[in-house]
């Protein structure tokens, strides 16, 4: 089915959900292409816990928080897409149209933090979708949860394509003086033309440049995430990308090739004929080659790397445009050294 692009959105497909046999399609003919956008549904999430682990060798981190589940950013290419299905919701429009909120995720965490049982560590925060998307500017619940991280000292790092991020950078500050906190902003491309349908309603690459800047001279360990790297489409920046972060003051850089799983791939298909139809064929072929033949491949080892000739390109080009630009590291060392319980014993007054 042919459904034209909504400004301002990924997608206008809602695929249907993996575990929900019932699932209803729009008749083409009937669409009024001249009807209002969808506006986004923010919906309360009751969950009753917030620091979540993983024991993956594929990703770079133990803990994580997330206060938002699905991302009004749009990017047709987020490998969280899927994680809607377990709500009840599409990984398509549902993903960024419907958000849920964690309301109360700094009380959540001042408890977690507080409680005996945590074992001081590094927290991600946007290990999933972007903690600082739209919403964030009025609920203000990344900001509480910083509050929330330098109370206990507790390091933090943070991966968001939001110039927002620069508003809690005298929380971010103050954690980094007790090598606590560290930012890495994501740029998949510099070109703002691509970025507005690739990425809609993320800040435009200045705008992360721009964040990169600020942070770096508030002295917050600060990076750059060229994350995903499309082979065929957005993989030739990748040297421009690490040498105008570098300029900008980007301390570390990492970089992931571009997966699709589940409902990633029809969506990232449809995208691709939709507003680069000349391309299609080229760059699935090549997501093809690094993936032993697929679109994905779920292999621990393999998902965040790739193989075979184009992911090793990929990685020669990324070290040497790192070497060139000066780059150290992928990532700041940060300290659970400082880490402090406010109160002494008071944290088991939160022990259930």
């Amino acid at each position: 089915m042919t459904v034209d692009p909504i400004r301002g959105r990924g997608t206008a497909h809602n695929l249907p959900n993996r575990f929900d046999p019932l699932h209803y399609e729009h008749d083409p003919a009937r669409v009024d292409p001249d009807a209002p956008s969808p506006t986004t549904q923010f919906l309360r999430d009751t969950s009753r816990s917030l620091i979540t682990t993983n024991d993956s060798p594929d990703v770079g981190f133990h803990a994580s928080i997330n206060p938002y589940r699905g991302c009004e950013h749009g990017c047709i290419y987020c490998y969280a897409r899927p994680t809607h299905e377990y709500l009840g919701f599409s990984a398509g429009l549902d993903f960024e149209s419907r958000i849920l909120v964690k309301e109360d995720a700094p009380e959540l965490l001042r408890r977690e933090l507080a409680s005996k049982r945590w074992k001081p560590m590094v927290v991600v925060i946007s290990g999933v979708t972007d903690c600082y998307q739209p919403i964030e500017r009025r609920l203000q619940l990344t900001r509480k949860c910083l509050e929330v991280f330098l109370e206990f000292r507790n390091p933090v790092a943070i991966v968001t394509k939001s110039h927002l991020v620069t508003r809690d950078t005298d929380l971010l500050s103050e954690l980094a003086k007790f090598d606590a906190s560290a930012v890495f902003l994501s740029i998949t491309t510099l070109d703002g033309d691509l970025a507005r349908v690739l990425e809609p309603r993320a800040a435009q690459p200045a705008g992360r440049l721009a964040a990169i800047e600020e942070l770096t001279a508030a002295g917050v360990p600060t990076g750059v995430l060229v994350a995903p790297v499309i082979p065929g489409l957005t993989d030739h920046e990748l040297p421009a990308i690490i040498t105008a972060a570098v300029r900008a003051g980007a301390r570390f850089a990492g970089h992931v090739p571009l997966r699709l799983p589940g409902a990633v791939a029809p969506l990232f298909e449809q995208w691709l004929m939709q507003h680069f139809p000349d391309r299609k064929d080229k760059v699935l072929g090549r997501i093809r080659s690094m993936r032993g033949g697929k679109l994905n491949d779920a292999r621990f080892g393999s998902r965040m790397k790739g193989d075979g000739v184009f992911a090793e390109m990929m990685d020669e080009m990324f070290a040497l445009a790192c070497r060139k630009a000066g780059v150290v590291g992928r990532s700041p060392e940060l300290s659970v050294k400082g880490f402090r319980r406010p109160g002494g014993t008071q944290g088991l007054l939160f022990e259930e």
